[in-house]
């Protein structure tokens, strides 16, 4: 068997979407899991969509994602070059070889011709190619005048053909639904359609990994495929990453891109096992995967033909099992920045850092959650009523004044021994735990949502601050208790 070779060929048009990730991801695994090539090739021929810096940034995302090439640009291998104007000077020779073979044809016509054609056949337009009939003759004479044409591929007389795909199965076409597409253009460059053909063969592509969109192409593909003799390579089209039932996911409608979601705080890694899960199913309930163990267990089979809705909160919370379970080293050193741009106060970040690694689903959560230890945002007094916690602002005075009594002889030297003082208030009290630490949590936070409870915060904040913000929730109450009075 031969060896397993997969391209990703993107073009260098802006960043890279979600649907284009998955593609390259799957050509990926499909390479490597029968330890195969994984190839990249810049199919660059369309210069005026191609954005200045585009290339870094497929570079960047694919090894960022873990999608390291065996053959590529910046790498070289046996089969380059891999950019796909720097491979120009070929296209012409095999369209020419093609015509010899009785599988293209010149095509004279101006664009008036096809106009006419199109107004006379509306929506089922078709173009009929008078020039395909000329004798090598007329075609010599329209060559030797210098009369402008293109290349077109040339569908001869049979009537069907079928092909397999590893998704979709076995699929015959009409082939009077084909059109003889343009292989050439006028200025001497190749169509994509046609490029691709000769660059997956020249490359010995095996597997061509690519949209279902491209199913109804597919059939042209393997005409030329047949009539320079190739054998044609295995397909694998896969169904759209959906936005909802009825939308795909695309840039274009302001929808995320991978460099967009890693700046909303996503890791590289959940990203990408998230997208493996996108119309590819394991035969187990297993959700969360390294790279290796996606290698291992990928299977072509089990790509689904429904297409994939692409859910934030799912990736979401995958994301946030990658930051519980990460080593703490490394987590620290990833959020730190975060934690910098939150907190100016000399306040310990590791502490800080613990108590986020468990509830943070993205790292652009975690300013916003750790704030209030920078400074204390100015809160409604309705904040210490808790339906749940039995909490009410008469209540929450009373703990707040005894919380302020104990905490000031209170040893700060570790965590334990605020804990035991809390916790004996609620019994000394005659109240609920919560109707204690809830409203103590609240002047110390200012928030309805923390990481971490009230002693964890107490210990971080330290004694003098924890005393002035308990002190500032009981001027706050008082206050508002006096003034409904």
């Amino acid at each position: 068997m031969a060896k397993i070779r997969t391209r990703f060929a993107p073009s260098p048009t802006g960043y890279m979407h979600i649907g284009n990730l998955r593609t390259a991801l799957f050509e990926y695994l499909i390479a490597k899991h029968e330890d195969g090539d994984f190839i990249l090739r810049i199919e660059d021929t369309d210069q005026n969509r191609q954005v200045e810096g585009a290339v870094d940034i497929v570079y960047k995302t694919m090894k960022d994602c873990g999608l390291n090439w065996d053959e590529g640009p910046d790498i070289g291998g046996e089969h380059g070059p891999y950019v796909q104007s720097e491979r120009l000077g070929m296209y012409k020779g095999y369209a020419e070889e093609l015509i010899r073979l009785g599988g293209a044809h010149y095509c004279f016509c101006s664009e008036e011709e096809l106009q006419r054609q199109r107004e006379e056949q509306g929506d089922s337009f078709k173009f009929d190619d008078p020039c395909k009939h000329l004798t090598p003759e007329e075609v010599q004479a329209k060559l030797d005048a210098g009369v402008p044409y293109v290349i077109r591929q040339t569908i001869g007389e049979i009537k069907e053909t079928t092909f397999d795909d590893e998704v979709y199965g076995h699929i015959e076409v009409d082939v009077d639904t084909l059109d003889e597409q343009v292989l050439i253009k006028s200025d001497g460059f190749p169509t994509y359609n046609f490029a691709n053909i000769i660059d997956d063969h020249q490359m010995e592509i095996t597997h061509v990994v690519r949209g279902n969109e491209y199913l109804s192409s597919t059939p042209k593909y393997n005409l030329i495929y047949d009539a320079y003799g190739w054998k044609r390579p295995i397909y694998v089209h896969v169904p759209p990453v959906m936005k909802d039932e009825h939308h795909k996911l695309s840039k274009r409608n302001g929808d995320a891109s991978f460099q967009d979601l890693v700046a909303k705080g996503y890791l590289p890694e959940a990203i990408i096992n998230y997208i493996a899960l996108l119309g590819w199913s394991p035969q187990t309930e297993q959700e969360i995967y390294t790279m290796d163990e996606l290698i291992q267990v990928f299977d072509i089979h089990r790509i689904s033909k429904r297409p994939a809705i692409f859910d934030i909160d799912k990736l979401t919370w995958m994301n946030g099992e990658y930051l519980k379970h990460m080593d703490f080293d490394r987590y620290y050193e990833l959020v730190l920045p975060y934690l910098k741009n939150a907190i100016h106060s000399d306040i310990d970040l590791k502490e800080i850092a613990k108590l986020v690694q468990s509830r943070a689903n993205t790292l652009n959560e975690i300013e916003e959650m750790i704030d209030f230890f920078d400074a204390l945002p100015d809160y409604d007094v309705e904040m210490f009523k808790h339906k749940r916690q039995k909490s009410k602002k008469e209540t929450a005075v009373i703990a707040l004044k005894e919380a302020y009594e104990s905490l000031s002889s209170c040893d700060w030297s570790s965590e334990e021994k605020i804990h035991d003082l809390l916790m004996a208030l609620p019994e000394k009290l005659e109240m609920k735990n919560g109707q204690v630490l809830w409203p103590v949590r609240t002047a110390l936070t200012g928030k309805q949502s923390t990481p971490g409870g009230a002693i964890e915060v107490a210990y971080i904040l330290g004694k003098d601050e924890s005393l002035r913000r308990i002190q500032t929730g009981i001027e706050k109450l008082e206050k508002d208790l006096e003034s409904a009075a």
